[in-house]
C-alpha cells in the first residue's frame, strides 16, 4: 500500500511518540500504529483533529505524490 499520510514522519519531527498521539485522542495504540504505518487510515475528522493536537496544518499530514 502506498504512503498516504506522513503521520510518523510528523511525530518524528516533534519527538513525540504514537503511544501519547493514541493517549490523547484516546485510541487505542495498535490503531494508531497502524496509521503510522499506513496499514490504515484515519478518517477525515480524526486527521484533523491529529493536525489540531500536533499543531501542524493537515496538509502536512498528507503524503503528496506525483507520478510523472
Amino acid at each position: 500500500m502506498a504512503n498516504l499520510n506522513c503521520i510518523k514522519a510528523v511525530l518524528a519531527e516533534k519527538g513525540i511518540m504514537s503511544k501519547w498521539l493514541a493517549k490523547t485522542l484516546q485510541k487505542d495504540p495498535a490503531t494508531v500504529s497502524k496509521w503510522c504505518n499506513n496499514h490504515a487510515q484515519p478518517d477525515l475528522y480524526t486527521l484533523a483533529r491529529i493536525a489540531e493536537v500536533l499543531d501542524v496544518d493537515i496538509h502536512r499530514l498528507i503524503c503528496h505524490t506525483k507520478e510523472e
